[in-house]
């Protein structure tokens, strides 16, 4: 495992990190690989900063002597992949499921959406910002750091606000780990989009989710019936990079439009009545604060 690390500010990603990652990292571990699957785990490459909210759950493996083992491809998408993750510790019955989001490197990264997102986030270090405004391979990666970077913090605030999102177990690099939301033999919990039992219910429970978050100020930005599970009759939303402060961007009313349109249109098209897109999105805009 890597000799040293040295310790980063909350959840920020520099030159110096991106160069470790992608070289110190992978080298070393490839010398000093685990007894068994893919690589140690990565707990103790992340600050207490870059980690979940304490107390940590029980079924999280925290042990050094985890090793953490690839099982396959949950999700592919334009921005990132998200992997299914073992991590226990050989020889015990300590093990966990997680879901590995990783952003993909700057040649094949599609970050179609993000001038609208990234609005209002702006790095202190010039060079930095001018690799970001022209898309070179290192602004691209910088990008992937504050997109991935973004979608921690998300995860941490709504988990501790008690919003149905997944537990963000850590972050390394460009690499979110979180919760897997499935059983506990390895099969996902079905997108909302797939599901057709105890829509009522559903639809009550995320306008309760979506009423709070927007009594927070925020929107998720890119909210649909794919990036929302059902898991044993309970709705989890993921996919947060782009969570949005309807307050400070400059478009934030704009985007509780449209999450209120695209979930209420679905509901509305299997059926119930209750689902009305105006009247969501008005709810929200009141809860926010906002006209």
């Amino acid at each position: 495992m890597p000799k040293q690390y040295r310790k980063r500010g909350k959840n920020a990603l520099d030159a110096d990190d991106i160069e470790w990652l992608e070289n110190n990292y992978r080298d070393e571990a490839a010398e000093d690989g685990p007894p068994a699957g893919d690589r140690w785990s990565t707990w103790d490459l992340s600050v207490p900063t870059e980690r979940g909210p304490r107390p940590y759950p029980g079924w999280l493996v925290t042990e050094l002597a985890a090793v953490d083992t690839e099982l396959g491809v949950l999700k592919t998408g334009k921005e990132a992949d998200v992997h299914l993750i073992s991590r226990g510790v050989p020889g015990t019955d300590r093990q966990c499921l997680l879901a590995a989001k990783r952003y993909r490197s700057g040649e094949h990264r599609l970050f179609h959406r993000d001038a609208g997102y990234l609005e209002g986030r702006r790095m202190r270090d010039s060079r930095m910002s001018r690799a970001m405004a022209g898309r070179t391979a290192f602004g691209k990666q910088v990008i992937a750091g504050q997109w991935a970077g973004a979608e921690f913090a998300a995860l941490t605030r709504l988990f501790e606000l008690g919003l149905p999102v997944p537990y963000p177990v850590q972050i390394v690099g460009t690499e979110v780990l979180e919760e897997f939301i499935g059983t506990p033999d390895g099969y996902a919990a079905p997108r909302l989009a797939n599901v057709s039992d105890d829509l009522p219910g559903l639809w009550e429970q995320l306008v309760d989710a979506m009423v709070r978050l927007a009594h927070e100020g925020l929107a998720h930005g890119d909210l649909s019936p794919y990036n929302i599970l059902v898991h044993e009759g309970r709705l989890v939303i993921i996919d947060l990079p782009q969570i949005v402060d309807v307050i400070s961007h400059p478009a934030g009313p704009e985007f509780l439009d449209r999450d209120a349109r695209n979930v209420a249109t679905w509901f509305a098209g299997k059926g119930l009545p209750q689902a009305d897109p105006d009247g969501l999105a008005a709810l929200l805009r009141a809860e926010a604060r906002v006209n």
